[in-house]
């Protein structure tokens, strides 16, 4: 195959490569071929649908599918034939229109130079799962099945408050007429903490007028960044009333036998493995920022960082979306803010794949297995999950790519300098 590379600046490249037409229109024909011998069209025999009428009516699609295999297959020959490390997605255009030669950007991994993970110094953290925890989890268990019982007396933090509000902001009252009716479990975060605290000693058929600050992002645009006089009227306030942790609410959690020995077993399985991802996320940040200490001086791809920035100011949007957050137009520059942050991933995902390269690590089949595994055995139906994996490539490939990444953190940081520091397990799953 004739290639040719140039160098558009340290890390940005730009091949010129040919795909062999007798591959494109052999493949074309044969999948035309294979596609005649069950067409059902009108008014033809399967089997005997003339080859032009096939043609005209999956020739386009065809030659697309075909000529995309043969671009991935021979972009992917050529960064081989000319040992090089891609770093991101390519941009691959035709070079000149109706010819076969494709021109492609892209950007290459940087020289690292030497990579001597024994002189990064690790801290790795461990916890154990005591019964203390157990108990913590069965009461929160508890407080999820609770119920509530109406009460006289003043609320607290932990009761359920019904209420009936009505705002002026700027001399708008809202709502023009009325009340609205809302309510929240004091202490339970879904409330703005002036609000919260002022309804803690208040009893039902009682008032109060506040002045309360709302963010600048506040869900309703009228109270957005100001602040607002809330007038606030208690209606109802009722107490937590928690379950007996009896067979009957054990048989709740899935524990069929209602076995309370069982039932803590339970237990103690998934809090082992929420330890086993929590660990996992503090050794991988641990070993993350020892990489970036070491190699952070070195130019990264700025088109990879920029993406990765992109994407992490969508993600960063989406989520503030789905908190309820008010956002506007979100504008052209609105990923520059991640620039930092996205070159440090970039480094450490390039340095991970690095290090797996030059020491020859190939992913582990039986750790892909258990990690399966271990995702399907948070759903009522493990099987099923373990299947729709296994018939997602799309899902698979990220599981591997997850499962690999871990699996490059663990070597380094067993290589490393590093040691153990000890901690309780309510403090390591707090990330």
């Amino acid at each position: 195959m004739q290639v040719s590379v140039e160098s558009l600046g340290s890390l940005e490249r730009r091949m010129t490569f040919n795909l062999p037409a007798e591959r494109l229109e052999g493949q074309v024909d044969g999948r035309l071929r294979e596609i005649a011998r069950g067409a059902k069209i009108k008014g033809f025999r399967p089997g005997k649908v003339p080859a032009k009428v096939i043609e005209q009516r999956f020739g386009a699609q065809v030659r697309a599918e075909v000529l995309d295999g043969l671009l991935r297959e021979s972009f992917s020959n050529a960064v081989q034939q000319e040992s090089l490390r891609i770093a991101g997605n390519p941009s691959i255009e035709p070079a000149q229109e109706g010819e076969l030669s494709y021109v492609a950007t892209f950007e290459v991994v940087p020289d690292f130079g030497e990579i001597d993970v024994s002189r990064l110094e690790v801290v790795r953290h461990t916890a154990e799962i005591g019964e203390a925890d157990i108990d913590a989890m069965i009461d929160n268990l508890r407080l999820q099945r609770r119920t509530w019982g109406p009460v006289e007396r003043a609320a607290r933090e932990g009761d359920a408050v019904e209420i009936q509000t009505w705002s002026m902001a700027e001399g708008e009252r809202v709502p023009a007429e009325g009340t609205e009716r809302g309510a929240a479990v004091l202490g339970g975060g879904s409330m703005l903490p002036a609000i919260d605290s002022a309804l803690v000693g208040m009893k039902r058929g009682e008032e109060k007028q506040m002045d309360v600050e709302f963010p600048a992002d506040w869900r309703v645009p009228q109270f957005a960044g100001k602040t607002v006089q809330v007038n606030v009227a208690v209606t109802k306030v009722s107490e937590p009333v928690l379950p007996e942790v009896d067979a009957e609410f054990i048989k709740s959690f899935g524990v069929r036998s209602g076995d309370a020995d069982q039932f803590r077993a339970d237990i103690r399985s998934n809090l082992e493995r929420e330890l086993k991802g929590a660990l996992m996320t503090r050794l991988r940040r641990e070993v993350g920022e020892q990489l970036i200490a070491a190699y952070g001086a070195i130019e990264m791809p700025p088109r990879l960082v920029e993406a990765e920035a992109r994407d992490m100011a969508r993600q960063a949007v989406e989520q503030a979306r789905r908190q309820g957050r008010q956002i506007g137009e979100v504008p052209d520059d609105a990923h520059v803010s991640f620039l930092d942050a996205a070159r440090k991933r970039v480094l450490v995902g390039l340095l991970v794949g690095e290090v797996a390269r030059r020491n020859e690590l190939k992913l582990d089949p039986k750790r892909l297995t258990d990690t399966l595994n271990l995702i399907a055995s948070t759903y009522e139906e493990p099987e099923q999950v373990v299947e729709l994996y296994r018939n997602d490539p799309q899902l698979m490939a990220g599981l591997r790519s997850r499962v690999m990444e871990e699996q490059v953190i663990d070597w380094i940081a067993e290589r490393a300098q590093h040691t153990e520091q000890p901690m309780s397990f309510s403090e390591a799953i707090r990330q």
